[in-house]
Order: C-alpha cells, then structure tokens, then sequence
C-alpha cells in the first residue's frame, strides 16, 4: 500500500512509522523546509504511553521526560480546587511531562527508522481525488495517487473541510503563553504534579515538570511555565512587558515568579492558540482526519497528543499489513471516535470554569470542586477522566 501523511507532527509521525513498520511505503508531507516541534510541554497520559508502547518508544519517553502522579490546583490564597492522583484510577498509574522537542526526537527517529520518505517545504493545498488520494500542493504539483491518504495536519488543519465539509472549528477565545524553564534545585520536578493556581476564570497558571531540555547544554530539569490568557490581549501583554508580567504573577504565585530569574524579556514564550472542532465523519473515500484535524480541544485535560498518538495506532492496527479497505478505516473510526467525542465534550464543558469571564462558574469551581474531588465515587471518575483511558484495539 502507498500512503501519504500529510503534516509532520506526534499524531502524523507516529502513523507514518507504524504503517512503514508493517511493509507499506509511506510519504510524510510537511509545510515547513525543516519539521519542529511546536509548543513547550505536554502532558503524556497512561493512554499515550500505551500508545507510545506500540511504537516500542514507551521507555525513552519515559527515560527523557518526568513522572507526575497527580494534577493539583488551587487559588491564591491557598484554597484545594483540584488534587486528581493517578493511583485513583489504577494502582501504577501515572503520567510523563515531557518537552515536545525530546518527544518530537523520539518519533522523528523512529519514523526515519522505518523507512517512511518525508518531503519538506511541501504544502498540500488540496485533495483532488477521495478514492485514489491525489495531492496537489502549493507549489502547483501533484503526488500520488496514493491507496490511503491521512491528515495530520493539526487544528488549524487547512484540508478538513475538505474531507469533512460540515466540520466546524472556532477559535478558543483563551490561549496560553509557554514557555521552558530550568529546574535548577529540582524542586518542581520531585513535586511529581503539574501544578495550577487559579484566580477567578481570568488567572490559570500552570507548571508542569518535562525532563530534560534538549536544548539545555547543562541537561538540567526543566519545568513548562504557561500563563492563560484572551488572545486579543496577547498584543497588549507584550506591550506592557516583562516587569509587569513579573509583578503580576508574583501576586498570584510567588513560587513561579522566581523561574522568571534570569529571563530578559518576553521573546521566550510563545502564544498557543486551540481550536473547538467537531467533525461529524473523519473520512472520506480513502483519505482520513487524525488527531487534532479531527478533534481538536482546549488543554484544559491535557489529551491533544495522547489522543492523536491513540488515533495512530488505531489506523495501523485496522489496517494491518495488507491493502487498505473501507472497513478497515470504519473499523478504526468507529474504535477512536467514542474517546475523542467524550474529551471533546468534556473540554467545552469544563473550559469555561477555567478561561472565561464568569465569576459564577469560577466560584462554582473554587467552592464545589473541593468538595466533590473527596467523594469516592466521583474521584475515581475524575481520575479515570485524566488517565485518558478509552477503547485501545491495538
């Protein structure tokens, strides 16, 4: 079978190298002269590690990130709003913060390993042919045709509505400003959580241990430092500058402020804008949306990766070694699907309590979260939520 992948990131590395790994000869297309990682940090669930395990990458991920046992959150003044441990959905349950730029190595290899060809500077512009995928590209030429055509393309994909033209994706009003920051003394990185401080639906601020910097010549701990904010007033954050964010989020969180030492401006972070997307069918003769294309979300659960590499695997295990069929793509929908649709609602629903104007829900948040993370019953679905768990056919 001949596939094209098009967009060089976790969900779009991750099938290329399972589908070469089984025989098939496999085309990775990227827009950019050379593929990167974007963003700081992320968040890898027991769902994506059981993923990462099919690529045989379950260990170095682990070896190259840090392990976090719970997600906890509170306000300024120090009251319990969240504290979610891993264990309270299954005993050795826990996660990994790792930099992307250590988790993109990780799969950028193995897809190298695989033999899968990656063409770079190439921007598939448009489908032309649903059955036997043909791709023309920016620059006005044509690939393929192709048996199976998979699009990975992210959320802000530009060839969705193409495979999908009822899909919708509006832009989250909240983003996030990341940033990577070292963990000299380690503290963070013991903590073993990804730690959020809340201030009304305004302020959410978060650290998150990831391991090593790749791009640190010391190797030290680093942490992902991100600060939610609207994206219209990313302009005017900038605008005000580093002294002010300082001053700012000393107010709010101490502790985080002093990872600021040693920064000299704001050039270090970066905005992450999310996209909510529905998309009611992922397929379209033999051309398939995966991850974020298909389903894309808020951070606010921490599942864009982990279900993009579940996406992956799933596709490949469908499929198998031999030629790709109809059934085997319904076969793979219909095993993701119910998973992707339930963080999908889940991140809209609960966003809001997190990013957003309303003082109602953010009270709502500070006052009955606390109380409900101590009923069992309700702990262990929460926990169960964060695992990321869902239908694994692989």
């Amino acid at each position: 079978m001949k596939a094209a992948v098009v967009g060089c990131g976790v969900g779009g590395m991750a099938a290329a190298a399972v589908l070469a790994r089984a025989g098939h000869q496999v085309t990775v297309f990227d827009r950019f002269e050379r593929p990167r990682p974007l963003g700081a940090g992320l968040l890898l669930q027991p769902s994506g590690l059981q993923a990462l395990a099919a690529l045989d990458l379950r260990e170095a991920a682990i070896a190259a990130g840090a392990r976090i046992d719970a997600l906890t959150g509170r306000t300024p003044e120090g009251r319990p709003v969240l504290d979610l441990r891993y264990a309270d959905s299954r005993c050795g349950d826990f996660g990994v913060g790792v930099h992307r730029a250590a988790l993109f190595g990780l799969l950028f290899r193995a897809m190298q390993d695989s033999g899968a060809a990656l063409r770079t500077g190439a921007a598939v512009a448009e489908v032309l042919d649903f059955g036997r995928p043909l791709l023309r590209l920016e620059s006005g030429e044509t690939a393929g045709p192709f048996d199976l055509a998979i699009i990975a393309d992210g959320a802000h994909s530009a060839l969705r509505g193409q495979v999908c033209p009822r899909s919708r994706a509006p832009v989250y009003p909240w983003g996030a400003m990341w940033t990577v920051r070292p963990d000299p003394d380690g503290r963070w990185t013991q903590a073993a959580a990804l730690a959020q401080v809340y201030r009304g639906g305004a302020v959410m601020i978060g650290v998150l241990p990831v391991g090593a910097d790749p791009a640190d010549a010391r190797g030290r701990p680093a942490v992902s430092l991100f600060w939610s904010l609207r994206t219209v007033e990313h302009e005017g954050w900038r605008m005000a500058g580093l002294a002010a964010f300082r001053a700012e989020l000393e107010d709010h969180w101490p502790e985080a402020a002093a990872l600021l030492d040693g920064v000299d401006g704001l050039d270090d972070f970066a905005l992450a804008v999310y996209r909510d997307v529905r998309v009611p069918r992922w397929r379209r003769g033999n051309v398939m949306l995966i991850g974020d294309a298909a389903h894309g979300t808020s951070p606010q659960l921490g599942q864009g990766a982990n279900l993009a590499l579940g996406d992956a695997v799933a596709l490949a295990a469908a499929i198998g070694p031999g030629p790709v069929t109809l059934h085997a793509l319904k076969r793979a929908e219909a095993a993701r699907r119910p998973t992707a649709r339930y963080y999908v609602w889940m991140s809209w629903a609960l966003t809001p309590m997190f990013q957003s104007a309303s003082g109602l829900l953010a009270w709502f948040r500070d006052h009955v979260f606390g109380r409900l993370r101590r009923a069992p019953l309700l702990k262990g679905f929460m926990a169960w939520t964060l695992t990321g768990r869902g239908r694994t056919p692989w």
